[in-house]
């Protein structure tokens, strides 16, 4: 696994950087080699944010954790990722064994997030995604292992975009586009 650290507001000593390789080891067996994994370090105050986001295959697995304590956030981070990881084995191994992971959601960043100001309303992070077909079970897995609310995908049954969403109940919703009739 390949590691990338960003500090923000905080020098992080290498004790960190060491630990953190050393928790997300018990995790390698399920990713590649080829793995990346970013862990971002923000310090506010008295509170310190560890977030993990590790890209393997196509598949983006996301935690962050805010405590007094770095250690104690990441400790919390890895907690929650091999949660999510086991929670989501079953789904997982089955829709590798049905479909390549080639065919799977890649997510990428804009590199340049630009600012657009506009008289009340703005702009503040542009994302650009690849949409790439998938059922709604998968992209619905998708969404809980990146930890957003919603979550855009090409419905792969009927090829047109779709949104899924976590609903405040806790059950999931599906835009789909209407047809002008």
């Amino acid at each position: 696994m390949k590691f990338t650290y960003v500090a923000r507001k905080v020098n992080l000593r290498d004790n960190f950087k060491e630990r953190c390789e050393k928790k997300l080891a018990k995790l390698s067996k399920i990713f590649s080699d080829e793995a990346e994994a970013a862990v971002v370090v923000t310090v506010e105050k008295n509170r310190q944010t560890v977030e993990i986001t590790i890209r393997d295959n196509g598949m983006v697995y996301r935690a962050e954790s805010t405590m007094p304590e770095m250690n104690d956030a990441l400790d919390k981070v890895v907690d929650l990722l091999s949660r999510q990881l086991r929670r989501h084995k079953t789904r997982l191994e089955k829709r590798i064994k049905a479909s390549s992971l080639d065919d799977l959601f890649v997510e990428s960043v804009s590199e340049d997030q630009e600012e657009l100001m506009e008289e009340e309303l703005s702009v503040v992070r542009k994302k650009q995604i690849a949409v790439k077909p998938i059922s709604v079970e998968e992209a619905i897995l998708q969404m809980e292992m990146i930890g957003h609310k919603f979550f855009m995908f090409t419905n792969s049954e009927t090829g047109d975009i779709n949104v899924v969403y976590t609903r405040n109940d806790g059950a999931y919703g599906l835009l789909e586009p209407a047809s002008d009739n």
